[in-house]
C-alpha cells in the first residue's frame, strides 16, 4: 500500500512539474498571411482577373445598350419578323449578360482560393515549424483569442515574420496604404 501511494505521490510530482513547463504561444495569423510577399502577387493576379473580368461585362453592357436604343430608335419602322428578330437579339444579350455575370463571380472566388491555399499553407507550415523549434503545445490565433498573457505566452509573430521574409517596417497599416494609393489611381485612370 505506501508504495501504491509512493507512486501515486510522485506521479502527481512529475505531473506538476511537467506542467509548469508548459510553453504556450500566440501569433497573429492574420497579419502573416496578409504581409507575405507572396500575397502581393495573389492579390495582382486576382486584381487584373477582375479587371479583365469588368471589361467583359462592360463591353457586354455596352452591346446590350447600343442594340436596346437601335430598338427604340427603329421598331416602329420594322416588319413583324424583323422586331421579333431584334427582340430576340436583346433577350439573348441578357443571357448572356446573366450567365457571364453568374460564371464570372465563380470563377473569381475560385481564383481566389487557388491562390491563397498555398499561402495560407506556407504560413501555417511557418509557424508549426517554428512551435516545434519553440517547444510550443499550443498556438493561439490573436483574432480569435479572449484573453492572451503576453508573459506566459510567447509572441510568435515576430519569428514567423522574419522566415516569412516580411520587412520589419511593414504594417497592416502601410499595407492598407499602399492598397487605397492603388484604388485611388486606378479610379483616375479610369476616369480620364
Amino acid at each position: 500500500m505506501k508504495k501504491v501511494i509512493l507512486f501515486v505521490a510522485m506521479a502527481l510530482a512529475c505531473a506538476s512539474a511537467s506542467a509548469q513547463n508548459l510553453k504556450f504561444a500566440h501569433v497573429n495569423f492574420t497579419e502573416l498571411v496578409q504581409l507575405m510577399p507572396e500575397m502581393d502577387e495573389a492579390r495582382n493576379q486576382s486584381d487584373a482577373a477582375a479587371a479583365e473580368t469588368q471589361e467583359t461585362y462592360q463591353a457586354m453592357i455596352e452591346e446590350f445598350q447600343s442594340k436596346y436604343q437601335e430598338y427604340e430608335q427603329k421598331r416602329s419602322t420594322w416588319t413583324p419578323s424583323v422586331l421579333q428578330s431584334k427582340e430576340k437579339s436583346l433577350q439573348d444579350v441578357q443571357q448572356r449578360i446573366a450567365e457571364f455575370e453568374q460564371s464570372a463571380q465563380a470563377e473569381l472566388q475560385q481564383l481566389q482560393q487557388n491562390l491563397m491555399a498555398p499561402i495560407y499553407e506556407k504560413a501555417q507550415d511557418t509557424i508549426t515549424k517554428i512551435a516545434k523549434e519553440q517547444g510550443v503545445i499550443y498556438v493561439i490565433d490573436v483574432q480569435s483569442a479572449l484573453y492572451i498573457n503576453d508573459s506566459q505566452s510567447i509572441d510568435l509573430t515576430p519569428m514567423a515574420r522574419k522566415a516569412l521574409n516580411i520587412p520589419a517596417d511593414r504594417t497592416l497599416e502601410s499595407l492598407q496604404a499602399e492598397l487605397m494609393a492603388k484604388a485611388q489611381a486606378q479610379q483616375a485612370a479610369q476616369a480620364q
